[in-house]
């Protein structure tokens, strides 16, 4: 099964280089417009050497990491420490709200008027929008656990921090984990942002870049890597969950 799942997925791929190489000249689309694939190839190629193309993607990948490792923090510690309070999560729970609805993309202007051009912008920009989905998975986690086994717990005489760390915590790492596949790909998504506003390294500067040139090829070059950085901090969260939840049993269909 696995097998045949990989060749339908490359027999697509090749399909869609296929279409991607030969349908645009035959519709008459300029190569400025959608350039083929052969042509966005070559212009990688030559972005590599031109345009330092390793430094920006270097440093977008370093700065995705960050921001998906801090923000990953903060949002789970948040979420466990209100999960605990329902005291303070009534407290804290309509400012949340609020920094939640608002568009985040807007905080990257005020970034870099506090900040300048530097890495901050990005950085702050990726945390918040990471920041989020696992604050939410984890506070419903544990809004949703069995209190049965909490009060078992407690007639057994365990202190919280053991209820925490034997009940709480591994009953609410699934939904961790899930907020952590959601913020993988939102990681992406901040530090472009951040690039594309106010940056001077990473791949969401030349997608500016290559616009103020009317360079779709190098337009289409970033959006690929950055594509490829998004795709491969996934599988890597993926991978860790299969391995931290392999407890969980798979249901085959």
């Amino acid at each position: 099964m696995k097998s045949k799942q990989t060749m339908a997925s490359l027999g697509v791929f090749a399909l869609m280089l296929v279409a991607w190489e030969f349908l645009p000249p035959a519709l008459g689309v300029p190569r400025y417009i959608l350039p083929t694939a052969s042509e966005t190839w070559r212009e990688l190629m030559l972005m590599i050497p031109r345009d330092n193309l390793l430094r920006h993607f270097l440093s977008t990948v370093a700065m995705t990491l960050l921001g998906f490792g801090i923000g990953s923090l903060f949002g789970a510690t948040a979420g466990y420490l209100l999960g605990l309070s329902e005291f303070w999560e009534g407290v804290f729970s309509p400012y949340l709200l609020a920094l939640q609805i608002a568009p985040k993309v807007a905080f990257a202007p005020l970034f870099i008027m506090w900040f300048g051009y530097t890495f901050w912008p990005k950085l702050l920009v990726t945390v918040l929008i990471v920041f989020f989905p696992i604050l939410v998975n984890v506070l419903q986690a544990m809004r949703t656990i069995d209190r049965d086994q909490v009060n078992l717990a407690r007639a057994y005489s365990m202190s919280p921090a053991q209820i925490f760390w034997k009940v709480e915590f591994p009953a609410s790492i699934p939904a961790l984990m899930a907020g952590l596949r959601i913020g993988a790909t939102l990681a992406v998504i901040g530090v472009t942002v951040g690039e594309l506003v106010g940056g001077n390294t990473g791949l969401g500067f030349l997608i500016t870049y290559g616009e103020g040139q009317a360079n779709a090829a190098m337009v289409f070059n970033a959006i690929l890597l950055l594509t490829l950085i998004g795709v491969a901090l996934y599988s890597a969260v993926a991978a860790l969950e299969h391995r931290v939840l392999h407890y969980i049993p798979r249901v085959v269909r």
